[in-house]
Formats: C-alpha cells, sequence, structure tokens
C-alpha cells in the first residue's frame, strides 16, 4: 500500500503528555495519518551510531530516525547547512564560510540518510523531503534504487543566478536539486530564481515552471505555506485566561504594545527593528510612555559565532534604548530571550496594537499570519511587515516596510498606532480572509497532488 515518507533534518517524535510540535510538525499535521513515515536525526550525538534506524510507533504514524557523530553535525550543520547554505539563502554572502571538509561532511550525513532510509521503503512510496540540509538526498536515494515519486520544499529564500554563483559547488546544488520530481518554494520569485539557475548553471531548458535537464523533466513551482488559522484564532481567544498573558497585558497600565517573535538570528532585522523602536520615540515623542515594545527571541545555534555576536549587539542596542528614554515606572523596551508555549504566544499576539515583522529576507514567516489570525475583528491591531517576508506577497493590506530602514519601520509604526479603527478593521479582514484561505492543509495538499501529478511526467524529455 503506498505511504507518504516525509525526511527532515529533525524528526519531532512527539513525547508523552502532549509536548508541543515544532513548526514543521504543525504545518505538515493534516498529513500525520495512520501509515505516514517521518525519517530524519533524531537529535542524538553519539560515539558511534546504530547500524540501523531506531523505530517508534505514535497513534498509527512511523518515526524512524537515526544518530550523528559529533564531528558528522558539525560539518553537515554548523559548517556547512548553517555556515554557508544558510547565509548564501537568505543574501548574506559576507557571511558565507564555504569548507570543502564542511561540503563533505554535508554530503556524507545526506547519504547515511539515503542509505538508511532505503531499506525501509516501499516501491510505491512517495518521499517529501524538506529544507536545505537535504538538496542532494533525491540523488543519493535514487542511486539505492528507489524509484518512487521524490519531492521537496525549500522553507527558505532562494537566490539568482548571479549570488549563487558565489557558492564554489552552486553548479551540484542545481543539479541535485533537479534530481527531485517537484521543488517548491515559498514565493514565485524563489522558483523563478531556480529555473533561472538551471538554465544559466546547467544550460536547462526552462518551459514554464518546467525544467528539462538530461532527458527528465521536473517541475519547480510555488506553494506558499500557511497556518491552522481557524484553530490558532481559537487558540488565542482561549489564552485570554493565560496567566502569563494576563500579567503581560496587566503591566500594560493601558499602553499600546508592540510585539515581535522571531528566532535569534541575523536574517530577522532585529538590531534594524530594535534602532527603529528607538527612533519612533525620538521622531513621534507623543507615543513616549503610551507604548512598549516586547521582542521574544528565543536563542538558536550558539555555537555559530554570528550568533552569540547578534546576542551582545541585541543587549548593547536594548540598554542604550531603555538608558535613553524610559522612567521610572515605564521601561520601554522588553528583550526575551526564552522561548513561550505556543498557545502563549496567541494570546500575547492577541493584544498586540502592533505586530513587528521585518526579517531582512525570509521564505515566508508565519508569525505574519499567526499575528493577523489571533486578532479580535472589532479592534484589530496593524501589521508591520518586511518587504523581503515571503508573506508580502501575499498579505499585501499590511503595511509593508523596507527592513533596512529603521525610519521607514518607526513611520510604519507611528501609522499604526494612529490609525483609525475603521481603517484597521478594513485592512485586518482582508488579511484574515487570506490567512484563512492560505492554509497549512491547503499547502499539503497542493504539494501532494502535484506530485502525484509527476508519475507520466519524471522521466519524459
Amino acid at each position: 500500500m503506498a505511504r507518504l515518507v516525509i525526511v527532515s533534518n529533525r524528526v519531532p517524535i512527539p513525547k508523552a503528555r502532549g509536548a508541543s510540535a515544532g513548526g514543521l510538525a504543525v504545518a505538515l499535521r493534516d498529513l500525520l495519518m495512520p501509515g505516514t513515515m517521518w525519517f530524519g536525526w533524531s537529535g542524538r550525538l553519539v560515539s558511534e551510531p546504530a547500524p540501523q534506524p531506531a523505530i517508534v510507533e505514535a497513534r498509527g504514524v512511523t518515526y524512524a530516525t537515526v544518530d550523528l557523530t559529533a564531528e558528522a553535525h558539525r560539518g553537515f550543520y554548523v559548517g556547512f547547512a548553517n555556515g554557508a547554505l544558510w547565509p548564501l539563502l537568505h543574501f548574506r554572502l559576507g557571511l558565507m564560510h564555504f569548507r570543502r571538509e564542511d561540503y563533505q561532511g554535508y554530503l556524507s550525513v545526506n547519504q547515511s540518510f539515503a542509505g538508511s532510509l532505503a531499506p525501509l521503503l516501499q516501491p510505491d512510496d512517495t518521499v517529501w523531503a524538506h529544507d536545505y540540509h537535504l538538496i542532494p538526498f533525491a540523488r543519493m536515494l535514487r542511486e539505492e534504487g528507489f524509484d518512487g515519486r521524490l519531492g521537496f520544499f525549500l522553507h527558505v529564500p532562494f537566490v539568482p543566478p548571479s549570488m549563487l554563483e558565489a557558492m564554489p559547488v552552486a553548479r551540484e546544488l542545481v543539479a541535485d536539486l533537479c534530481a527531485y520530481d517537484l521543488v517548491g518554494f515559498q514565493t514565485e520569485e524563489h522558483a523563478r530564481d531556480f529555473r533561472d539557475c538551471a538554465q544559466r548553471l546547467l544550460g536547462a531548458r526552462v518551459d514554464g515552471e518546467w525544467i528539462r535537464l538530461d532527458g527528465r523533466r521536473v517541475r519547480a513551482f510555488a506553494d506558499p505555506i500557511g497556518i491552522d488559522a481557524q484553530s490558532f484564532a481559537q487558540e488565542a481567544e482561549r489564552a485570554a485566561s493565560d496567566k502569563l498573558v494576563q500579567r503581560v497585558a496587566g503591566s500594560l497600565s493601558g499602553r499600546a504594545l508592540a510585539i515581535g517573535v522571531d528566532r535569534m538570528d541575523y536574517s530577522k532585522g532585529l538590531p534594524h527593528r530594535f534602532e527603529a523602536f528607538g527612533r519612533l520615540l525620538e521622531k513621534h515623542p507623543e507615543h513616549k510612555r503610551a507604548i512598549h515594545f516586547l521582542q521574544i527571541c528565543p536563542r538558536s545555534r550558539e555555537e555559530v559565532d554570528e550568533y552569540r555576536k547578534l546576542r551582545v549587539e541585541l543587549d548593547r542596542l536594548a540598554g542604550r534604548i531603555n538608558g535613553r528614554h524610559s522612567d521610572f515606572d515605564w521601561t520601554p523596551l522588553r528583550y526575551s530571550t526564552r522561548a513561550a508555549p505556543r498557545s502563549t504566544l496567541a494570546g500575547l499576539y492577541r493584544i498586540g496594537r502592533i505586530g513587528l515583522v521585518t526579517p531582512l529576507r525570509d521564505g515566508m514567516n508565519l508569525v505574519a499570519k499567526e499575528f493577523v489570525a489571533a486578532q479580535p475583528d472589532e479592534d484589530p491591531g496593524v501589521l508591520v511587515l518586511s518587504q523581503f517576508a515571503g508573506a508580502a506577497q501575499e498579505l499585501t493590506e499590511a503595511l509593508i516596510v523596507n527592513p533596512f530602514d529603521p525610519d521607514a519601520i518607526a513611520d510604519a509604526m507611528h501609522q499604526g498606532l494612529t490609525m483609525p479603527a475603521p481603517e484597521r478593521r478594513e485592512r485586518h479582514m482582508a488579511l484574515k480572509e487570506k490567512v484563512m484561505r492560505t492554509t497549512a492543509q491547503a499547502y499539503c495538499r497542493r504539494f501532494i497532488d502535484a506530485l502525484q501529478a509527476t508519475s507520466f511526467t519524471r522521466v519524459a524529455a
């Protein structure tokens, strides 16, 4: 019987007592039905990996995981995936650190993934791999003898040929992506950039969404990811009774709340956002003592130097802004590196008058969609959104800004804080309709339907 096999860098094995699921697990929830398999890294570092994947069954879903050695993890994850690919795909060439040995480690882990998964597969399985960690995976799984449908989705941005060429193994990466039957991107711009790369770097023929190369066809298309907006809206309403949400609401003392929620990452534009909040208080002093800015940014990838430097910079900026503008009973900027439960975040979004989503570059950014879904229809807040987030292609009724311009962000915050209620409601209803339509379920269905449709075209020239 045909199965769906999901492959990702990390596998979110369900814990006892309903531990919260990660972002990918939330997005793919509708696909996690009995018979599905999820394969990837366990998250454990060991001295000697087991010869076969560990198998866990939960609610009819099979979770198959492999361990990695510290050396393999360092080359694959820290070195190439996050030291070279991540900055490249986020347009940060100055932060790209390429080393041949890291690339070899990246290939080696992908090879071990393919070798471990292949014996578990059935001929009619459909395999869906996720994100930049697994670009070579399809080619290697083919070499292991699998001839079923293979799809790939890139959750982060893609870059045009002129930028991708800075990567010494650019041709190899594009050729490996072309080993999939279907490659999905967050926006048409990202899909078009990939097709352009295939044409320029490999000499492929491009016809609409289709790439013809070496006697086979590959489809590269846009499939924007979404959230379960209805469920998140209900969660936001229920979260009014959350103790932390109530404490934050009480501490506002009638002031407006601007909120940002991001992983601590240099792609998120956090220093620019902090600078923008300081500019707001300087340019529009009427907002002094009338607003709090809460930035939640859990720490991540602290083994990478750039992330440690980012935290030091944010500490400095927060101290400078609060030192300059705070009063005895008012601290304008609150900044926390602690993670918060999804339900608590939903409640905090709901009481936010301004949602700040200003990444320098992002594949989609679901925080923007969560903020919209969480807002009350009768008195909604205003979303300030980066033009370089994939979400900006859909959420055009937000206040769209250039995230590299702190003054533009400050002016958009001022516009949101002074926007009349009828305009806020009009913008919100248009945004909410889009968020309710482009859901996680629709994203999954579009991709799987498109992948199923490749059965007659995988080997056609």
